[in-house]
Parts: structure tokens; sequence; C-alpha cells
């Protein structure tokens, strides 16, 4: 996941698929990033759970950009973007729910035609908010997936699956949280 727009310049030969996340999917420099960027990029619905905003950034990233950002060498430079055709949108939920059914999906997909973007695939997150974050439920989301995959249903061009060493999450307090006592991999 893409969260600034400085470090894409400098490890964005590394990097085959990216996101932007449900936080920066609205944000109009994290479009201008992805229009520039050399690899499929998906926009995630908003927080809320607004598919609308995915479908509106990957217009936006499709079409040549120019803004301020970072050149080769390091320095600040107006950079110039052809755009990226090889945007998606990433359906995780939001918090009015899952979106992941089909009934969500066909949204997603007239939405998407709406925008003039009828070549335009969807990817599911089988975790946060569709998973009601609880990483038990993500097979629930991705058998679901699955199914519709199997009725035909061509637009759902792959699924994320959040995965961890170990589960559960830890608080990470700077200057007060003990780090001896983080635990690998959670």
């Amino acid at each position: 996941e893409f969260l600034d727009t400085i470090s894409p310049q400098y490890t964005s030969d590394l990097v085959s698929w990216g996101a932007i996340g449900a936080r920066t999917t609205e944000s109009q420099v994290h479009r201008e990033l992805a229009s520039g960027l050399s690899m499929p990029i998906g926009f995630k619905n908003g927080t809320a759970g607004s598919v609308q905003v995915a479908v509106d950034a990957v217009g936006s990233a499709r079409g040549s950009h120019s803004f301020l950002g970072v050149n080769e060498w390091g320095n600040a430079a107006i950079v110039v973007t052809k755009g990226n055709s090889s945007g998606h949108i990433i359906l995780r939920g939001g918090s009015d729910g899952p979106n992941y059914t089909a009934e969500h999906v066909e949204a997603a997909t007239k939405l998407l035609a709406k925008a003039g973007c009828d070549d335009v695939g969807i990817m599911v997150d089988c975790s946060h908010a569709n998973s009601l974050k609880k990483h038990k439920n993500q097979p629930n989301v991705s058998d679901d997936i699955a199914k519709q995959v199997t009725e035909g249903q061509q637009k759902v061009v792959g699924v994320m699956i959040e995965s961890n060493l170990v589960e559960g999450a830890q608080k990470l307090d700077p200057g007060k949280t003990d780090v001896s006592k983080l635990v690998y991999g959670q």
C-alpha cells in the first residue's frame, strides 16, 4: 500500500502491484501518484464504505497529471505522468458493513459502467470490514467470492487475504511501550 508520495520514486521497480488505501483514495496527490506508477493499482473504497470514491480515483488515475514531486536524483521537480490504465477498485467494506456479496459486486459494476470504466476490475479484500475485523471470517468471504466466480461473475479479478504470523494486534506508544515485550509477527 502506497502511503507516502515520495518513496515510490525509489522503490517502484521492486513492486508489481500496489494499492491506495481507504484513507487516501480520496487524496488527489495519491491519485496523481497512481497515474505515474507502472503497475496495476487498486483503490480501496472509503472507510465509511463509499465505492464511488474508488471509482472516481480509478478515473482520475487514468489521466495524465502534472504535480510537484521528486525526480530520480531526489530533487524537487514537476512530475508529468501518462496515466495508469491498469487501475481497479478494492471492496473492503466500511463502517456501514461488508460489501463483498453478489449484490455489492453488481452495484460496484454499475458504478464503474456509469463512470465509463467498464473495463475496470474489482478486487475483494477479505479482511477489514468485510470480515467484521475478525480474521477467522476471511474464509467465509473468500468462499462467497469463489461461488460468485463459479457462477459466472467476471468482474472480480482477485482477492486480498490478510495474514499474520501471530493473531492479534499490538499497540505501540513511542516512548512508553516496552518494545522488549512486543511479539514478533503480531
